[in-house]
């Protein structure tokens, strides 16, 4: 392992492989070490539903989320891996007045950003997936460019292409501590010795606020886990990834023919708990069926969990921090971080290599909680 290098990046995720990418490919700073204390795809990169999307509410989200696609689209030919790239779209479903008025409000944003987002009435998402039992829902929306992807060769593609351009990546590596005089970070202590830098990203996710505390950084971050299941493969027969906005219900069929999906659970344990339960089966079997009464029969063969990195106010927290200098955050993503992961660390490679003043930076920032200055998404799932 280097025991020096420009930028030290805690967290081996899809986030902080990215921001090493874009510091490379784009930058030169080529001498960036990665370290995460588990292995690749361990965390949350590796276990999620790989949904990718614009269909937010706030314009921010969706201008990011338009380039972020873009980016998944080209991924397979620029990193010579196979994601899976497919856009199949994404079908919203409501059920209540208030989220309906939500919808149409979030796809009139969308609309004026570009984006191809229909609102629907219920038999017009029934003729997009037939199957769908549709009682009950009073509107729909649909953006036919949304897509899913397989996440693991995310990851996997960002990290070869990375470690060919110079930076190294240390797994089993944890992070114990940090050097400092005064508001500077001179080292990043690890549990295989002591890496030189000043400038440090905190991409950990749902541990972020661990690592924030070392600094005496508080982060108002949250875990909660988040579970999902696969089943047998079936025929090819679903075309979007199909999402409830009442109960957080999604799911979509991947190319090997795979159901996989997840739902909104407010009962887990609180902290880092990436367990499995019954009460989650039982509620995504009873709003799957109920919402494609055919799969009744299909088995269940896979169940997991990750951990969702929730902020109080549904957005992300980056950039650096005021009490330490060139601490770098890339954390709070709700669940999103991995379809955001590609335009997210060409951003924040560019603040840290060019020290760019970016708007969006300071509209996420850490200091926006104790200013009272608390942003919205209404298009959050699961």
């Amino acid at each position: 392992m280097r025991d020096r290098a420009s930028v030290v990046i805690v967290g081996g995720g899809i986030m902080g492989l990215s921001v090493a990418w874009h510091l490379a490919k784009n930058h030169g700073i080529t001498d960036t070490v990665v370290v995460e204390k588990g292995y690749l795809c361990g965390g949350a990169s590796g276990r999620n539903g790989g949904g990718v999307r614009a269909q937010f509410g706030s314009e921010e989200n969706i201008r990011l989320m338009q380039e972020s696609i873009r980016m998944c689209r080209d991924f397979a030919a620029e990193m010579k891996i196979n994601v899976w790239f497919r856009q199949g779209g994404y079908l919203f479903l409501v059920r209540n007045e208030r989220a309906q008025k939500n919808l149409e409000k979030s796809v009139r944003v969308q609309n004026e950003c570009g984006l191809a987002t229909r609102l629907l009435e219920p038999k017009e998402a029934k003729r997009i997936v037939p199957e769908l039992d549709t009682e009950g829902v009073l509107l729909a929306s649909y953006n036919p460019d949304d897509a899913v992807v397989f996440p693991w060769p995310f990851v996997w593609g960002y990290a070869e292409c990375a470690q060919k351009l110079g930076v190294e990546i240390e797994t089993f590596t944890e992070v114990t501590g940090f050097e400092t005089r005064g508001s500077r970070i001179e080292g990043v202590v690890t549990n295989k010795g002591v890496i030189r830098t000043n400038r440090v990203v905190n991409a950990c996710g749902a541990w972020s606020p661990i690592l924030a505390a070392m600094l005496d950084v508080k982060l108002p971050n949250r875990p909660h886990r988040h579970e999902i299941c696969s089943t047998e493969p079936l025929k090819p027969w679903l075309k979007p990834l199909v999402a409830d906005l009442s109960n957080g219900l999604y799911f979509s069929q991947s190319m090997r023919g795979e159901i996989v999906g997840g739902i909104s659970n407010e009962d887990v344990p609180e902290g880092l708990d990436m367990g499995s339960s019954h009460r989650f089966l039982a509620l995504y079997a009873r709003a799957l069926t109920a919402a494609v009464p055919l799969l009744g029969r299909v088995k269940v063969l896979r169940q997991w969990a990750g951990c969702y990195d929730l902020t109080p106010d549904a957005n992300p927290i980056v950039g650096e921090v005021d009490a330490i200098e060139n601490f770098y955050q890339a954390s709070g993503f709700m669940g999103h971080g991995f379809m955001m992961a590609p335009v997210m660390g060409k951003l924040l490679a560019q603040h840290i290599a060019e020290g760019t003043k970016l708007p969006l930076f300071d509209r996420w920032n850490l200091r926006r909680f104790a200013e009272g200055k608390l942003l919205s998404e209404s298009m959050i799932i699961g």
